[in-house]
């Protein structure tokens, strides 16, 4: 069954690896990012847009509606992190963090209900880091609003239900992406030394997880956050 698949973030890193494993599947993929789309496949269609942004999050869903869009599944992959120790964290990186993580979740999924409703097998997938349940120094404000994900995503599962979506989270241990770019290698191996597991993960832990979330038959599996490496 062909499916469509909605993922923000998608010119670099991990939302990038998605796209193309999934396209590599024979899915379509819609995606969408502020920089130009760098995916080349008949099946991917890109958006160039500030998630942020809600009128043009708002334009983007008018324009798939009127389009005939389909959307089975939405990756809420787009996010910003922010290593700072609280008392020194400006209000603007709250304003940023909280706007990109939460709000762009906020909006996508608002914005997402009529077209996933259409679908046989609608999913919703957030993103959540391990910093969450290690309450990593240094990362307070970006793993609150990470926690705010979370509980959006068991909320939203339980008002969605109804309609037959489920939503879902995953918090990957950290893998080489933009995302870390910056952070001290000594930072990273005192953290991978508090996991279960103590490596990097990588785009294909991710997919792996994303993958049972989306199945057709995971139609019971739904309000769960699911760390990679780590025992919360």
């Amino acid at each position: 069954m062909s499916r469509s698949l909605l993922i923000t973030g998608t010119s670099r890193g991990l939302g990038k690896a998605m796209a193309t494993a999934y396209l590599e599947r024979g899915y379509s993929v819609i995606g969408c990012s502020r920089s130009a789309g760098t995916l080349d496949d008949p099946a991917y269609e890109h958006h160039s847009l500030d998630v942020t942004d809600f009128a043009a999050v708002t334009a983007l869903f008018t324009r798939l509606r009127k389009d005939r869009k389909p959307v089975d599944v939405l990756i809420n992959n787009a996010g910003i992190a922010s290593m700072n120790a609280f008392a020194l964290t400006p209000a603007e990186s709250y304003e940023r963090i909280f706007a990109t993580n939460v709000g762009a979740t906020v909006s996508f999924c608002q914005r997402a209900l009529p077209l996933l409703r259409r679908s046989d097998a609608p999913r919703i997938v957030n993103f959540s880091p391990v910093a969450v349940p290690l309450r990593l120094e240094g990362e307070s404000l970006y793993a609150a609003s990470k926690s705010a994900v979370e509980t959006l995503t068991k909320i939203i599962a339980r008002e969605y239900g109804r309609f037959g979506i489920t939503c879902n989270a995953i918090g990957p241990s950290p893998i080489y992406t933009d995302l870390i770019i910056g952070v001290p290698e000594d930072k990273i191996q005192d953290l991978l030394k508090q996991q279960a597991i103590g490596s990097m993960a990588t785009p294909e832990d991710v997919i792996n997880t994303v993958d049972f979330f989306i199945d057709v038959k995971s139609r019971m599996v739904t309000g769960q956050v699911v760390y990679l490496g780590v025992v919360a």
